[in-house]
Formats: C-alpha cells, sequence, structure tokens
C-alpha cells in the first residue's frame, strides 16, 4: 500500500496560490500484509483434510495416518518437520472413563460454573453416530504403545536460539469427526505454519509449530516434549555451527476449540441456532501458575494483536486457562491458549454440545463459525509475527 502524505513546500514565486504537495512512500506494515495472507477457505479446506481421519483417537490407524497427513502438508509448505516419540500405557479404566475433563464443577484451574447448565460428557456409544461410514471409520479401538506427535520449524535470522511454540492438539474423540476439538486449532496451526514458511518470509527469532497427539488423555505428548528437549534448550549442537535443536522458549501458545460461540444454553437446554452476536476470541493464562504474570502480559499482547489485525470478532483475556496442553508449560515459560469459550465456565457447562459428541462433524458448523476461527488465526499470527520479528524479504 502507497500512502500520499502532504509535504507543504514554501514556494518563492510571487503569487503562488496554493501549496506544492511532495510524494513520500511509507512502506507497509509487514505484519499486516502476514495477516492478509490467511483465507478463510484454506482454513475450511485445512479443517476438512484432517476430518478424513475421523475422530483421529490415539492410539489408532486413523490416527497415525493423520500424523502423516499432517507432516506431509507441513513439508509441502517448506516447514522442516520432526516427531516427538514416546509411549502411551494407560492406566486401567474407571467408572468415571466416559467423563469429559472439566465437567465436574470446578474444573482444574478453572473458574465455577454459573448460569444454566447441561451435562457434558465423552460420547462412548457408537450407535449414536448415525452415519455408518463415520461410524465404521471410528470403530477401530485405542490400543497402548508407541506414540508419535509431529512438529515443523521456522529458524529465527538473528536469534535462532529463542523461540515460540504455537500449538494445537490433533487427536479427538467422541465418534465424530472431531472438527471443532480440535481440527480447528489444528488447522490454526498449520495455516501460520504455511504463512510463515513462505519463500519472502523471516523471522528474527525461531517459531516451532506442534501438533500434539494424546491431548485427550491428558497431554501426554506435551509431557513427553518437556521430559526430553526441556534441558536442551539453547545449546548449540554441534559447538559453533548456530544450530540450536531446541532454542530457548520464550512462549507457548496452544490452540484448542475455536469456533463455536453460540453462547449459554437456553433454558430448556436446548441451543441457540446461530453465533450469539458477541462472540469473541478468548485469550487465557492460569492465574496461579508460576508464570501467573508473565502469562497475564502475553495474553494482553495477543489482545492488542486482535485489536489491531482482526476482521470480525473481538478477544477477551481470561484468568482460568485449563485441560489443555498449555497446562504442563504454565509454570515454566509464559503460556496462553485461545478457545471459543473459557474452559473452565463456558465448556463445562454445556455452551458447546458438540464438545466430544458425534455431532462434531464438519457440516455441523457455519461460515461465521469458521470466522471465528479464522480471527483467532489472525490474533495469533498478528502476535507472533510481532514478537519474532517477521519481515518480508524484497
Amino acid at each position: 500500500m502507497r500512502i500520499i502524505l502532504p509535504v507543504i513546500i514554501c514556494g518563492a514565486i510571487a503569487g503562488a496560490a496554493a501549496p506544492v504537495f511532495a510524494q513520500r512512500d511509507v512502506p507497509p506494515d509487514p505484519v499486516k500484509s502476514l495477516v492478509e495472507r490467511l483465507d478463510l477457505e484454506k482454513y475450511k479446506a485445512t479443517i476438512k483434510g484432517l476430518t478424513q481421519f475421523g475422530d483421529r483417537r490415539q492410539g489408532t490407524d486413523r490416527n497415525r495416518a493423520a500424523v502423516d497427513w499432517i507432516e506431509a502438508q507441513l513439508k509441502s509448505y517448506g516447514c522442516p518437520t520432526d516427531r516427538i516419540k514416546y509411549a502411551y500405557d494407560p492406566p486401567p479404566p474407571n467408572q468415571n472413563a466416559g467423563r469429559g475433563r472439566g465437567n465436574t464443577g470446578l474444573a482444574v484451574g478453572g473458574g465455577r460454573p454459573r448460569g444454566v447448565r447441561t451435562p457434558t460428557g465423552v460420547n462412548t456409544d457408537p450407535l449414536k453416530q448415525p452415519d455408518d461410514k463415520l461410524r465404521a471409520l471410528n470403530m477401530q479401538p485405542t490400543t497402548p504403545g508407541a506414540r508419535e506427535a509431529v512438529y515443523c520449524t521456522t529458524v529465527g535470522t538473528t536469534h535462532p536460539d529463542e523461540m515460540y511454540i504455537v500449538s494445537g492438539h490433533m487427536d479427538g474423540h467422541g465418534w465424530g469427526e472431531a472438527a471443532n476439538d480440535d481440527g480447528s486449532g489444528t488447522a490454526l496451526v498449520m495455516e501460520l505454519a504455511r504463512v510463515f514458511s513462505g519463500p519472502d518470509v523471516q523471522t528474527e527469532r525461531t517459531i516451532r509449530f506442534i501438533l500434539w497427539n494424546n491431548e485427550e488423555t491428558g497431554s501426554q505428548a506435551a509431557r513427553a516434549y518437556i521430559a526430553q528437549r526441556q534441558q536442551l534448550q539453547g545449546r548449540e549442537d554441534p559447538p559453533g555451527s548456530k544450530k540450536y535443536p531446541e532454542p530457548k522458549w520464550l512462549g507457548m501458545i496452544q490452540h484448542d476449540m475455536m469456533m463455536f460461540d453460540h453462547g449459554m444454553p437456553n433454558s430448556d437446554g436446548t441451543m441457540p441456532r446461530e453465533q450469539r452476536p458477541e462472540a469473541d476470541v478468548n485469550i487465557e493464562f492460569q492465574s496461579n501458575s508460576k508464570m501467573a504474570a508473565e502469562s497475564q502480559k502475553l495474553a494482553w499482547m495477543f489482545h492488542a494483536a486482535n485489536e489491531k489485525y482482526a476482521t470480525d470478532y473481538p478477544a477477551q483475556v481470561g484468568p482460568h486457562m485449563t485441560n489443555t496442553d498449555s497446562g504442563p508449560f504454565q509454570d515454566l515459560i509464559p503460556a496462553i491458549s485461545l478457545r471459543e469459550n473459557e474452559r473452565g465456565v463456558h465448556i463445562g457447562s454445556g455452551w458447546d454440545p458438540q464438545w466430544h459428541q458425534p455431532t462434531d462433524v464438519y457440516t455441523t458448523y457455519t461460515d461465521k463459525d469458521f470466522r471465528l476461527g479464522l480471527n483467532a488465526a489472525q490474533t495469533t499470527l498478528g502476535a507472533v509475527a510481532s514478537l519474532t520479528g517477521a519481515s518480508l524479504r524484497k
């Protein structure tokens, strides 16, 4: 964009009736240019691509196929990939195995639910999925054993040893397609990886885009990542190479359920059909974490980025980050999560009836819902581009 600013030049010619204007070029905002590369149809297409693997439940062939597909997409963007490898051997099932996390009145780290509440939980009944093809796709049960999660990295030009982690979780359950939980967050992270991997894009600091596995069972991939890589931060390997396999963690930004903000359930337990006019992007930090002050500062930086770069929906900062992959990081580094609603207060009270249900399929959502997710992407891209010193090569 070229902006013409008036510069008055005093004329020495007698009788000059008007000022003379000179042209001055003002360079465009590179962050705004990057945000404008996000596209609603590309975002929707990435979510749709993820839904071909059903609910992507961890420990299944469909989950492993989804990990492979995600990695192939990231490589096609030009973002070099790697994997976290770990084992998951779950404890024996108990009577509460069908319940969803965060629905027990007061969620860990969450606020106290108020207003109209409806039951929430995890659907474990395949017969509640009316689509025969999708029911068959989701039929294979989970088995213990080896697990993998994929990530890709764009390396900073001047501070390659410092890094922001941008993440979502690719696994789901409930006998649907896990389109919103968390296809919407996974697609958001993948779209950011696409934009930041553009051939004309560079950042001063490193960004790692991680698609966690095993979030629904307690964030085992995130915990494995910390266990395996925390002590490697900032180490040059090999010495003198200016290469840092694990740069110092500056902050962690998780995305988990981005699209459905239809408000509180009606008094009869039904939900409004349309997205509420005051829909917003929730930016959460955990107020009782060891890094609360730093995390809150990061959250407000994202709020400012939303004000500047998001096209449709505002942001709201809240102190109740809970039950997602940013939790294991919250006492280590500044950590926040972006969501459609506040997890401990809203979602646990039934504000999202698709949560872990057969109805969490692509066709449930409208363009208004998808656009809310896109606005979260605009928010994160704007903030991360600013934090990492993004610019465009000429």
